[in-house]
């Protein structure tokens, strides 16, 4: 069956369309995204903003226009932190459906790590033993851990590279002391995390996932994606070190310049950087492995697992057939 998967986030609305069915490799047909950068449209009130509010329903009619067309027969739909938190998010979501057609689904921040974790799995298979997996968001850092599909330790914290970049910079690039007081605080910040995972014991393989990741990953030698997403990709805490040293001097214009970089990120780039150095720090790690599955291929795979009558062991999403109407 050919499904879509739109992914309303803190930078983008994107759009991925795949032929799958339960026990296949899904395989990606189409991608397209709309920089919208919701979270940066969040009033001091907390609310999202009507210009945000337009713009994510333009960008909702527009992937569902691409998914009829493109053939899904099937549209899951969701939401993860901008949304999430906006003070008026009911609001915005029964307007996107009022006028789409489109029930988007809000994650939780714990769903948003179980989905990852799942994708993270099926991509590795059981012989990876034990899982640690971590994802930058613009919004906020997911973290789990377990032998299974499902983990046994699910966290979201909120340390996303954008949220950073909006709360601890104040400067383009940050200033030194900016660059230095954001490092300790993120090492404060995520000293519990390290005392929650200690206690299931050492991972066997510790995988990142999340285009963050990919970026720095690809800024410190790994192989670009015309490689293709079966090159083992690694991104050492040597390597990052030496990265943020560079970066961190450099204005979000000329970082976008560099390979591997989106101009819609560019401007978050330092503090993703800062954001995975200190997870690497406070959780003793010197590498990690770059996953090309991550949140969106962990909702196809869901939804594969139940279209064979399989339990619900993870979040509820709403299906949308491609022309708006509830399935």
């Amino acid at each position: 069956m050919r499904l879509g998967v739109l992914d309303v986030g803190s930078n983008t609305v994107h759009l991925l369309v795949v032929d799958a069915h339960r026990g296949a490799h899904p395989t990606p047909m189409h991608s397209e995204k709309a920089v919208l950068r919701l979270a940066e449209q969040i009033t001091r009130s907390g609310d999202l903003g009507r210009t945000g509010s337009d713009e994510l329903v333009r960008a909702v009619e527009s992937a569902k226009g691409a998914a009829r067309r493109l053939g899904c027969e099937e549209v899951m739909a969701f939401a993860t932190s901008a949304v999430r938190e906006a003070r008026n998010s009911a609001k915005v979501l029964a307007r996107v459906a009022d006028e789409t057609g489109v029930e988007l689904k809000v994650l939780s921040g714990v769903d948003e790590a179980r989905l990852t974790f799942l994708a993270v799995r099926r991509w590795f298979g059981w012989s990876a033993g034990q899982l640690l997996v971590l994802d930058i968001g613009g919004g906020s850092l997911e973290v789990a851990m377990g032998r299974d599909e499902e983990p046994v330790l699910a966290e979201s914290l909120p340390l996303g590279a954008g949220r950073t970049t909006r709360t601890r910079f104040q400067h383009d690039p940050p200033t030194r002391s900016e660059v230095v007081a954001t490092s300790a605080w993120l090492e404060e910040q995520l000293s519990t995390l390290a005392r929650k995972l200690a206690k299931w014991g050492e991972p066997d393989r510790v995988v990142a996932t999340s285009k963050t990741f990919r970026s720095l990953a690809r800024l410190t030698g790994a192989a670009p994606s015309a490689a293709g997403p079966r090159v083992r990709r690694t991104l050492t805490d040597t390597a990052l070190r030496q990265l943020i040293a560079f970066i961190s001097r450099m204005p979000s214009a000329e970082l976008a310049h560099l390979e591997g970089v989106s101009t819609s990120r560019s401007h978050q780039l330092v503090a993703g950087a800062l954001v995975a150095q200190a997870a690497m720090r406070a959780l003793s790690l010197q590498e990690l492995e770059i996953c090309p599955w991550a949140l969106r291929e962990g909702v196809i795979l869901r939804r594969l697992d139940h279209s064979n009558g399989a339990d619900d062991t993870g979040p509820a999403l709403t299906g949308v057939s491609a022309n708006g109407e509830d399935r």
